[in-house]
Order: structure tokens, then sequence, then C-alpha cells
């Protein structure tokens, strides 16, 4: 007997797996960014020992990640487009390829430098994997029950940095600081295979043209901020090469705000920032980047410089707060499907920001016990914001524009990781090389860092609370 054609458009797949397909797409698509994810938080508990091992400081180790974030950041603006041209089936099964490669590439690193590239190359496949999920949500469900769809998501951005140290810390001091850049291939090999058979391919293909030059623009942007808040400790902030660096990125975005403005279907539509909810929102996003990001990087190297705790220890006392995350899931979605998103948003932003002052104030003395309650009452916080978060941002915008604004979101949370990754490694050894390496010393250095985080999400919650409240979901 001749053998059946595995069905490939959406419609064939739809009748084929009944209402459960759009589920089917969104968990193959979350098990995919939680490949990438590990990418981006299992390193950061091999800083310690990658710094030993290479004989550099925080100043350098850091560009393996913010690297990782920068490229992860600047993938993400085509992804719309490429769905579009080329079909969601073959976008994924590219990046989740390349991202399984350079992972490999990155375990036989010869030099720190052939790291840097393989996390750069990580991160530009993470890129175009991460809106894939948000895209999805907001086409395949309607708006009732967003809020718990957006839980299939959180596993992948949110649990992951949340267990991922605790992996990585085993893989560190089993196998070396190398193995950490194979924790996500059984996630990308099963995310693949199923997407062989289970993702669509596109009804039609669409021939609009990209904006590559908004897309330069944006792309030289983000690489001199970042290198403008990195050159902070080697430079000085009133260097010329800073002040240069810092001064590339204004004119680059006003450059591509310029070009923006003249074209009828830009990267970015400047416009879509005249929505006040939606403009705030970003800077939600942008913030709880920051502190997600920064605070992944921070808690693991504060547990192991200042605590003494071995990389084991260190990701195992982040463990509680995974799961703690775990058991929020289901009541964080169905909040964010029946109050207003923005009121959500506010509880979880309050939650994330108290852990950070909690570390400040008892950063010399504070007990395992403690560390791992303040890990859980962030981690607790953290899982009300993510699927609030996206329906009070995108609740606002028209059908026609929300896979761009999707983008958009995604891509101010990923830049604010890059941001504040970037910062914080940048403030705590300045702060290292003010009060010197003593205990008290490294006490000191670090619990400022947890203000700087703390002052962060106090900023976030400014712009939150002038959001307008909605209590329906996002717009389908």
């Amino acid at each position: 007997m001749p053998l059946r054609p595995i069905p490939s458009s959406y419609d064939d797949l739809s009748r084929r797996h009944g209402a459960a397909y759009k589920w089917i797409v969104l968990t193959i698509i979350g098990l995919g960014t939680v490949a990438g994810v590990l990418s981006t938080s299992s390193f950061n508990v091999a800083v310690p020992a990658m710094t030993r091992h290479f004989g550099i400081g925080q100043d350098q180790v850091q560009w393996a990640m913010t690297g990782f974030m920068a490229a992860m950041a600047v993938a993400m603006l085509p992804t719309s487009w490429l769905i579009d041209r080329i079909g969601l089936r073959r976008v994924f099964l590219a990046a989740t390829l390349v991202l399984m490669i350079a992972s490999v590439f990155g375990f036989f690193a010869p030099s720190f430098t052939h790291v840097v590239l393989a996390r750069i190359v990580q991160g530009a496949a993470a890129g175009v994997l991460q809106p894939m999920g948000v895209l999805a949500l907001v086409r395949l469900f309607p708006r009732k029950i967003q809020g718990r769809a957006s839980g299939i998501l959180i596993f992948s951005i949110a649990l992951t940095p949340a267990i991922a140290p605790a992996l990585g810390g085993v893989l560190l001091e089993r196998f070396g600081w190398e193995a950490i850049f194979l924790l996500g291939l059984p996630f990308g090999l099963v995310s693949g295979i199923a997407a062989i058979y289970l993702l669509p391919l596109p009804r039609r293909i669409e021939p609009r043209q990209f904006d590559w030059i908004g897309l330069g623009w944006l792309s030289l942007a983000t690489v001199v901020l970042v290198e403008g808040v990195a050159s902070l400790q080697h430079s000085g902030l009133l260097s010329p090469w800073t002040l240069g660096q810092l001064g590339l990125a204004l004119v680059s975005v006003l450059l591509f705000l310029r070009h923006a403005l003249r074209l009828d279907a830009p990267l970015i539509n400047p416009r879509l920032f005249g929505e006040r909810t939606f403009a705030m929102g970003s800077i939600v996003s942008f913030s709880y980047g920051f502190g997600l990001y920064a605070s992944t990087y921070l808690v693991p190297v504060f547990l192991q410089n200042v605590l003494s705790y071995q990389a084991a220890a260190a990701g195992l006392a982040l463990l509680p707060s995974g799961i703690a995350l775990v058991l929020t899931l289901p009541l964080a979605g169905r909040l964010a499907d029946r109050f207003a998103a923005k009121h959500v948003t506010i509880a979880g932003l309050l939650a994330f920001g108290a852990s950070f002052v909690a570390f400040a104030l008892e950063a010399g003395r504070i007990s395992y016990a403690e560390i791992i309650a303040a890990t859980v009452v962030g981690r607790i916080g953290l899982g009300l914001i993510l699927p609030a978060l996206n329906l009070a941002t995108l609740h606002q915008i028209e059908a026609s524009q929300l896979g761009q604004a999707s983008v958009v979101t995604s891509y101010a949370r990923q830049l604010g990781g890059v941001v504040g990754i970037a910062v914080i490694a940048v403030f705590v050894q300045w702060r290292e090389s003010v009060y010197g390496l003593s205990a008290a010393g490294l006490q000191a250095a670090y619990s400022e860092g947890f203000l700087l985080l703390a002052a962060v999400f106090a900023l976030a919650l400014g712009a939150c609370a002038r959001m307008r409240s909605d209590r329906a979901p996002a717009c389908s």
C-alpha cells in the first residue's frame, strides 16, 4: 500500500488533530525556546570557572553573555517576516539546527574568542525562536484563553532561567564548564523532530519586502549601546570612546526613526508607540528583561564569590524557586484572564523587586534558607508578570499590527537583558574596585548591585501604573 503523505498545511494538520492542534504548535515552539533560553541562563553559573580558566575578568567574560543577548535581540526583528516569507516549519527547523550546531562548536571551543563566537551564533538562533511563541499565541488562540495559553510560554521564557543554574552547576562540577553548552541539545532535538511532522508549511508565500536598512540601523544601535555600557569599566563615563559609542547608538536610533517614518511598512512602526499602553508596556518589558537576566547572572556569581558556595550548591539553592514558579503558572494564567492585566503585572513586579531588596539588605549574612525564601518570592512575582504583561501591553493594538507589536515587546525584553547583564557586571566590578576584594568589600559591592536591580523595578512600577486598565485580555 502506498504511504499517505504527511499533512503539511495548517488546515490539514488542524483537521487531523482537532482543537488540540493549536496547543501542539505552542508546545513545540515552547520546547524549542527552552533550548534557546537554556543557552542563556545555564552559562551564568560557569562565569567564575571561566574567569579562572581563561585568566580574564568579569568585564571580559560578560561579552560571552552580552554578545549572545545582543545577537538574540537583533535576530528577533525579522522573525515575523521570515515566517510569512518561508513558513513557520522551515524557520523553526533552521533556527533549531543552527542553535544545536553552535552548541557543539562551543563545547569544543579552544579559546575564549571561539566561545564568544559560538555564543553569538547561539544567540542569533535563539532570537529567531523566541518571538514565535507570542506570534502563535496572538494568531491562534481566542482572546478569552490567551492568559492560560501564555503559561506554556512561561515555561520556556521564565521557568528555564530558574532551573538552569542548578542543572548547569551539576554539569560544571562533573564535566567542566564546557558541558553547559550541551544542556539545550535534548530540547532542540525533540522539538526539531516534532516540528518536521507537526508544524505547518505556509498556505501561501508573502512577497512583501523586508526593511533591511531599518534592521541595519537597529543592529548598529544595539551593538554600540552594549559596547558603550561595557566600556564604562575600562574607559570611564566621560572618555571619548564611551561617549562616542553612546552617541553613535543615539544617532543610529534617530536615523532609524527618520527612515521608518518614510516607509509604509518599516521594520518597527514608530507610530505604535503613540498608544500609551503599548509604550509604557514596552518600558516595563525592557525593565523586566533587565532585572530577569541581570539577576540570573548576578545571583549565582554572588553565591559563589561572596558566600563561597560550590557551583552545584549555588545552582541547587535556586531550584525551589523553579518549583514555586511551576506552581504559580496555572494561577497566573487564570488571573490574567479574569482580572485587569495591569494589576496582576504590578503585583508581580512588587514581589520580584522585593526579592532584590532582601538580597541587598542581607548580603553579608544571608542564610541558605533565606536565599531560598527570597528567590521563591522573586519567582512567584516572575510567574505573575509575563502572561499579564503580554496581554496588558497588546490589548490596545489593532489585529493587523499584533505580529509586529509582539516582536517589539520581545525585542524590548531582550534589549533590557543585554543592557542589564552588561550594566550589572560592570557596576559590581566598579564597586569591587572601590571597596576592595575583602569579604566586607565584596558584600558591599554585591549589595549595591541588588539595590540597583530593585531601583529598576521601581521605575517599571511607575511605567506600569500609567498603562490603561482593561479587564479584557488582548485582542486575537
